[in-house]
């Protein structure tokens, strides 16, 4: 697949991955790497196995990419916002919320 050779990295992740990369060299410590990422060393080390594993892609969050289990169903956010803009245009979001709680679901 032409996309696989791109990897998508926070900030975090790319100063994590550089420092490990210094870890592999031998330029720093386990200990000093641990210290400059505020991890343990322990997660460092597994880290470090994972970067020698997979490459740069072993510093990247294992749940990136996947849904949220809190995820609302698409129906229902479609139906929210649909009375917003009907009912509650111009509305702050927490007042908005309010008066679609209270007028809305109360009468539903």
């Amino acid at each position: 697949m032409a996309g696989e050779d791109i990897i998508m990295a926070s900030q975090r992740e790319l100063k994590r991955l550089h420092v490990v990369q210094k870890l592999i060299e031998g330029t720093v410590s386990q200990t000093e790497a641990a210290e400059m990422l505020s991890l343990s060393v322990r997660q460092t080390v597994r880290i470090v196995g994972r970067v020698r594993e997979e490459g740069a892609k072993g510093v990247v969050h294992r749940l990136r990419g996947r849904e949220s289990n809190r995820k609302l169903p698409a129906e229902f956010k479609e139906r929210v916002i649909e009375l917003y803009r009907k009912n509650y245009e111009g509305f702050g979001p927490t007042l908005a919320s309010e008066k679609l709680l209270e007028r809305e679901i109360a009468s539903a």
